[in-house]
């Protein structure tokens, strides 16, 4: 009924006059055309939310433990292609396990009383030679850890003066009882390589060592560590730049309820961490490495590293990737797909058959710009300065620094990715899961200085432990520069 009342007035609209029809449907359209607007606008909107709510560890920058623990969650998918060879160790990877020892603390010898063959069973065997020994090494804790050294000074009358002297400690030896600097060298790598803190450290060492332990002689072991590094440390900065190729990143560190920034510099050999309030150019010239570098750094694309325009620079390639499994896989953006697999087929190449020659590497551009073009179909240049899509974000670096992304396909000493740089900064985030934040930035330097030590000593060989003792004791180790190679 109320329909066709509407039909009649209309009619009675058109036999009134067109014009008073006419404004009507004008006014139906422009209110049409705003609803289309804003409908568009709604949809880009929940686009977004659901590309962010699709965001996790594998198709973007966050780390792995923002995804949580969901059953919904989808299940992993690597990046790397399938390469048909069975998990575990593979042919000519050499093993480690526990190998005896040539000169044991203890040996206990089993002697052979009675005959255990069947043909003379508790025959006497005690008058028969021995011929030889079967040997089995077994490996234990010994039942007193702590080994307490007492020193004695002797005490004398000088027969000239008549007073009594008193024979000098050795250096180091100042307190009544007091623990020495390998015990000392133990507790800051319990607490700087392993994030355990001061706290639980001292229920460590009370329930291994069974003696008290204060949380003040911790933060002294770590402060003398601290000063006696800085030659180390001076060496380090002197070194990196000498490196044909070197990791950058950075990455948020909470120091008293406040933001900062832990700067990382390293390569196969060396590694340096710094800690300032500020992330971009101004830290980066404080800590004076990266204004003297003059070869390959790699990073993932923060504007702040191209400003050293001295340096040649690479990209992380995985952090492509994850972009663009991100694009494809919530978007079924078909370029994507097709850039990441030619990606992972110039790394699959390089890996079998090196680097490519100039007229490869021009035939490859032409494969890459062509990719790009397909995406630019779906997501042009923006001529105004108005927010992109993240899809045209990333076609758009990689249109403008396609030989830094490409650069590992002409460069043997240049990696694919970031990883190094990565992987000697993710330890950051694992100490303020265990620990919390720091809450000084004096604190925060200290940890930072013995862990490049740590990390350094790590990567050129040595025993950790023993390298902490040295450092302790005022003669720490002194890295080598570094050599060619990714």
């Amino acid at each position: 009924m109320r329909r066709m009342s509407r039909r009649q007035e209309l009619f009675r609209w058109a036999r009134s006059g067109l014009d008073q029809l006419v404004e009507w449907v004008l006014g139906l359209e422009a209110k049409l055309r705003q609803a289309h607007r804003e409908n568009g606008t709604l949809r880009r909107e929940v686009q977004e939310l659901r590309g962010r709510l699709a965001l996790n560890s594998r198709n973007s920058g966050k780390p792995p433990a923002s995804d949580g623990l969901a059953k919904a969650a989808p299940k992993p998918k690597s990046l790397r292609a399938r390469t048909g060879r069975r998990p575990g160790g593979q042919h000519g990877h050499m093993g480690r396990t526990l190998q005896p020892v040539a000169r044991p603390d203890q040996v206990r010898v089993h002697p052979l009383d009675r005959c255990p063959c069947g043909a003379c069973p508790g025959h006497s065997l005690r008058a028969v030679p021995v011929l030889d020994y079967e040997k089995r090494q077994v490996f234990e804790l010994p039942h007193q850890p702590l080994e307490v050294t007492e020193h004695r000074a002797e005490i004398k009358c000088c027969p000239l003066s008549g007073r009594q002297v008193t024979a000098p400690f050795p250096a180091g030896v100042i307190a009544p009882a007091q623990y020495g600097p390998r015990f000392k060298a133990q507790m800051v790598y319990f607490n700087d390589e392993h994030f355990i803190p001061y706290q639980r450290l001292t229920r460590v060492c009370e329930d291994l060592y069974g003696q008290p332990l204060s949380e003040a002689t911790i933060v002294a072991a770590n402060q003398r560590a601290y000063e006696q590094l800085a030659p180390f440390e001076q060496r380090v900065v002197e070194l990196l730049p000498q490196a044909p190729v070197n990791h950058v990143d950075e990455s948020g560190l909470r120091v008293a309820k406040t933001l900062h920034w832990l700067h990382v510099v390293s390569n196969p050999a060396l590694t340096f961490y710094g800690v300032h309030p500020k992330r971009g150019r101004e830290a980066m010239d404080y800590f004076d490495i990266l204004p003297h570098c003059t070869h390959w750094l790699i990073h993932d694309h923060w504007k702040p590293y191209f400003t050293y325009d001295q340096c040649l620079h690479a990209l992380c390639n995985e952090h492509h990737l994850r972009e663009l499994k991100f694009l494809y896989e919530e978007h079924q953006e078909d370029w994507a797909q097709a850039m990441s697999t030619l990606l992972l087929d110039r790394l699959a190449y390089r890996k079998d058959h090196g680097v490519l020659d100039q007229a490869q590497f021009r035939k490859l551009q032409v494969q890459y710009h062509a990719i790009l073009s397909q995406g630019r179909r779906h997501h042009p240049r923006r001529t105004d300065r108005g927010a992109q899509s993240k899809a045209a974000n990333l076609l758009t670096r990689l249109e403008d620094f396609d030989l830094n992304v490409l650069a590992f396909t002409i460069f043997e000493e240049v990696p694919f990715t970031n990883n190094g740089a990565e992987r000697d900064i993710r330890m950051e985030k694992t100490r303020q899961k265990v620990s919390g934040c720091f809450r000084t930035l004096h604190g925060a330097r200290v940890f930072a200085r013995i862990r490049s030590y740590i990390s350094t000593c790590r990567k050129q060989g040595q025993n950790i432990l023993d390298a902490l003792e040295k450092a302790i004791m005022g003669g720490p180790f002194m890295p080598s520069a570094p050599t060619a190679g990714p």
